[in-house]
């Protein structure tokens, strides 16, 4: 194997002592991984100098991973370290403590899939686009089941406004045409990784770009159009003309790992409105001069798309505040103050 197809670099291989081997983590489940080095594919564990200098679970690899592995054997290796990250898609774990799950490490490209069936939801896409926002990964929406899509310009329109600068794709899996508008983002050296819920098509759309059935596929329920997980884990797929996909599994509950700055990219056309606010500060609620306000009223700011980032710039918020006691303080401080100017203000002679 060519590692270099896979997007190893020289500066990669020089940052590895000279009895350590550089590889990259194709699955990892739990304690256990496979590795792909120049040698080939090896089983490994980490070291146990990775897991006690390991700050967070989220610090331990994950499928996309560059590593530095010292070889037991033909088949096995150790993983010494973690070599730095590029780039990360992550999420918040399940569960009510603050914790990062991550996703995939070093992806290129992140193909958002939505299907084009009943199961259609641009707030979803807009959790997908913040998230890959906070990546560092560039989004390409794909808008996959073009087959069973009665209108698809009103689809592709309605992607559009919340799309931003991310190109949109339309393409179908019951032929090998239908997705050949995907396969201008691949390249050698390139990693593609491949979002989306349930029964979106992202194991079909896999099996078409590689031109063999390697995933299981299984058909969504024809009353909701949901399908079930038939991606168990995470994968990365070496391509044959270079480059690699990974696969994730379908997340229905896709709870936020991202901050403030990643909502407003993602809602760029709001954060332009903002900007043009009469006052710095302005909340976006009655302030004169507001330009949100001004937008939501005349309809060049669609209201659905205006609650959504309110709903995700809240839950950026939220984590922000848990990740840092201090800000949490200080925005507690500062809404307090808001409170009590708002109630200064009623008690003032104009509304006695």
């Amino acid at each position: 194997m060519n590692l270099d197809r896979l997007g190893a670099t020289t500066q990669l291989r020089a940052s590895l002592a000279p009895d350590l081997t550089l590889a990259r983590v194709t699955v990892s489940n739990r304690d256990q991984y496979r590795l792909i080095a120049d040698s080939g594919d090896l089983d490994a564990e980490p070291s146990g100098a990775l897991w006690y200098h390991a700050a967070t679970r989220a610090a331990m690899p994950v499928v996309g991973d560059w590593v530095a592995a010292r070889v037991i054997n033909a088949e096995q290796a150790i993983v010494e370290a973690v070599l730095p990250r590029r780039t990360l898609f992550a999420r918040r774990a399940a569960g009510r403590r603050e914790d990062q799950q991550p996703i995939a490490a070093n992806i290129d490209l992140v193909f958002l899939v939505c299907g084009l069936d009943g199961d259609f939801n641009l707030r979803r896409l807009e959790r997908y686009l913040t998230l890959g926002a906070e990546s560092g990964a560039e989004p390409v929406v794909v808008l996959n089941k073009t087959d069973l899509c009665a209108d698809l310009a009103a689809r592709i329109a309605e992607t559009a406004t919340v799309a931003g600068a991310a190109p949109i794709v339309a393409v179908h899996t019951r032929s090998p045409a239908g997705i050949d508008p995907l396969r201008r983002y691949l390249a050698d050296g390139r990693t593609v990784a491949l979002l989306g819920s349930s029964g979106v098509g992202k194991s079909s759309v896999v099996n078409c770009l590689l031109g063999e059935d390697r995933l299981r596929t299984a058909e969504v329920r024809e009353s909701d159009s949901r399908g079930r997980h038939t991606t168990t884990h995470r994968e990365l797929i070496p391509l044959p003309e270079g480059g690699a996909l990974i696969d994730t599994p379908g997340m229905r509950e896709l709870q936020l790992w991202v901050g403030g700055d990643a909502v407003d990219q993602a809602f760029d056309e709001i954060t332009s409105l903002a900007a043009g606010c009469r006052f710095r500060d302005c909340m976006h609620t009655a302030e004169k001069g507001c330009a949100v306000q001004s937008a939501l009223a005349e309809g060049s700011l669609a209201n659905d798309r205006w609650q959504s980032y309110l709903k995700l710039r809240g839950e950026a918020e939220r984590h922000e505040a848990l990740a840092d006691p201090l800000l949490a303080l200080e925005r507690k401080r500062k809404w307090k103050r808001i409170h009590k100017a708002v109630k200064d203000i009623y008690k003032s002679p104009k509304y006695r």
